[in-house]
């Protein structure tokens, strides 16, 4: 059985961070007029949480412009819209990872962008 070290434990966190993030927003009614309120609140939700350093939301305005209905004006907040960029921190490492929207792979991907010591 191999140690579980910080460096495990600082992206283990940061992960969990980023699929709380998803689960939880994705399906939020959105429109234009919110859409910075709205990534304010996620930012604030998560980073209220055990060993974030740092958090940065963004929606994709241009998507939720073409996904608005156009009697009602809002849709739902979807993966593909989200851009988030988030440091967790554990005792010496920060793990920096993000969500982003891969058009390729048509896919909101989480990855892990870089892992540092203090």
């Amino acid at each position: 059985m191999t140690d579980i070290n910080e460096r495990d434990i600082a992206v283990f966190e940061a992960g969990i961070k980023l699929g709380a993030l998803y689960h939880q927003f994705v399906g939020t009614p959105i429109s234009t007029d919110t859409i910075d309120g709205l990534e304010r609140i996620i930012e604030d939700s998560i980073g209220v949480q055990p060993h974030v350093r740092s958090v940065s939301v963004s929606i994709d305005r241009e998507m939720v412009e073409k996904k608005q209905n156009p009697k009602f004006k809002y849709c739902e907040l979807e993966g593909r819209m989200l851009h988030v960029s988030l440091q967790v921190l554990y005792k010496n490492i920060i793990a920096h990872v993000e969500l982003v929207y891969d058009e390729a792979l048509d896919y909101p991907m989480m990855s892990i962008k870089k892992i540092e010591k203090m």
